[in-house]
């Protein structure tokens, strides 16, 4: 039995949990049976970024006709993009492993790690115990039972990361963020693409004005299908067939592709690590419970990023990192810990066009029992947006009515995610208000004042509902 002061298990934001512990001079063991990085690293954010990035400049060189600049592309060397692509991730990863073995009072266990008793954990031949262990364990790819996939073949976030040539046409399954990423990226570099969700809106986390934009720009480069589900797949000579049912009207659909990317969700990882031999918690979905401070239901141990199910984000995995050390480390009483505060949780979707929010929706907020107002307003209704030709570019604020309090913004277009970071340090004010931006001068002509311009156009929800109806009416009538 090797006893420690701290077990991490997990090398991806777990890494900055186990640093602080060393600095604080513990004996830390780490438990990753996979390379350093957790997903954001080695299959999530950063190489699907690299990927990402040529198809923006694609899509950028083509948008340019629009402004009057004509362009044609040479070749598109996807061996190039992937060999960019591991190259990096490979070297930092190389450097990272460095650094692990190099710590003198770190340990590095190779094998899956599994509870085995209480406070207890087993990785291959070795048993581990600390007072302290912190969960990182991160989530895979949720596949679901569908009838024949198995047998048709398919990849996934992670298994696309191995692909040497481009499939000629390829049916994504899923309309998450995965799903509309990765769609952008394969039909940007020449694939022909269909997208398949099962919810009636597309991106459905994201508010329902947003999701219908991104819809519309994405069918004008794919087939896109939303409220349908795939029933069951086959195998036909050197293509896949994918049949689906319309959710509303039961109609059905057949696709043909010579490839399928399965992006319908993630699951949590918590079942690998046999948690229930320890006394933790889990919810119906197997995401691992945790307190408002990060600590499961055993004290003492503490569950992060996307463990927990709820905010998946590497940024936010981070911020929980760093409450969890505080609250282990260095709280000196209950009285002094740090709970988690999730009231403006950015994030983005880096499909074409961009998505960027923080917060609530209008409907959320609605459902929360808020009196609001609500700002839109269009990227071409601006200087920049004209010069830009950004019609579709568009921000929508959430504010609250009484006091003023930012309750959420949503963009799609051009900068998304600048803009929404503006908005986040706003939200984290004394007062959380929309006050510094109304006070404030916008550097004219920038997509900040549209941003600006969507606060200032503030109304009841229902105002806009009417003016939308007197529009219809009179589009009716023409």
């Amino acid at each position: 039995m090797e006893k420690f002061d701290l077990i991490v298990i997990g090398a991806g934001a777990g890494l900055s949990v186990a640093s602080d512990a060393l600095k604080e001079e513990k004996r830390v063991a780490l438990m990753e049976h996979g390379p350093p990085g957790g997903t954001c690293f080695n299959t999530g954010c950063i190489p699907s970024k690299m990927l990402i990035y040529p198809a923006d400049v694609i899509r950028t060189l083509e948008d340019a006709r629009a402004v009057g600049i004509e362009g044609h592309i040479d070749r598109i060397d996807i061996k190039k993009i992937m060999d960019r692509t591991h190259s990096v991730i490979g070297k930092t990863r190389s450097d990272m492993e460095e650094q692990i073995r190099s710590e003198e009072n770190l340990t590095w266990y190779r094998e899956t790690a599994e509870f085995v008793g209480d406070y207890t954990l087993k990785s291959g031949h070795f048993t581990l115990t600390a007072p302290n262990i912190v969960i990182a364990s991160g989530a895979r790819s949720l596949i679901p039972p569908i009838p024949g996939l198995k047998e048709a073949g398919f990849i996934d976030n992670v298994s696309l990361l191995d692909l040497d040539r481009l499939p000629e046409s390829i049916i994504i399954v899923g309309g998450g963020y995965v799903g509309c990423e990765y769609a952008h990226f394969f039909s940007a570099v020449g694939t022909i693409v269909t997208l398949i969700g099962r919810n009636p809106n597309l991106l459905p986390n994201e508010d329902p004005e947003i999701s219908s934009i991104v819809k519309s720009a994405l069918s004008e480069k794919m087939a896109v299908y939303t409220g349908h589900e795939v029933s069951r797949v086959e195998k036909a000579g050197e293509k896949k067939l994918v049949y689906a049912r319309n959710i509303e009207d039961e109609s059905r659909v057949e696709l043909e592709a010579e490839e399928i990317l399965m992006a319908v969700g993630r699951k949590s990882n918590s079942d690998l690590l046999k948690p229930e031999m320890t006394g933790l918690k889990t919810d119906s979905g197997g995401w691992i419970v945790v307190d408002e401070y990060l600590q499961t239901a055993k004290p003492g141990i503490w569950a992060i990023g996307d463990a927990t199910g709820k905010h998946m984000f590497r940024h936010t995995a981070n911020y929980e990192a760093d409450v969890v050390s505080h609250n282990m480390l260095k709280a000196g009483g209950k009285e002094d810990r740090e709970a988690v505060d999730y009231h403006a949780v950015p994030h983005a979707v880096f499909t074409y066009p961009t998505v960027a929010a923080v917060g609530m929706t209008e409907s959320e907020a609605s459902e929360a029992g808020y009196e609001i107002l609500v700002g839109r307003a269009r990227y071409i209704d601006a200087a920049k947006g004209i010069a830009m030709a950004e019609e579709k570019g568009f921000v929508k604020a959430v504010v609250e009515e009484d006091t003023g309090k930012i309750l959420g913004v949503s963009v799609v277009g051009s900068e998304a995610p600048a803009l929404v970071q503006q908005v986040v340090y706003m939200m984290n004010t004394e007062y959380q208000d929309l006050m510094p931006l109304i006070r404030s001068q916008v550097i004219h002509p920038t997509t900040n004042e549209v941003l600006y311009n969507a606060f200032a156009d503030l109304e009841h929800p229902h105002h806009h509902a009417e003016k939308e109806e007197r529009s219809s009416q009179i589009a009716s009538s023409e």
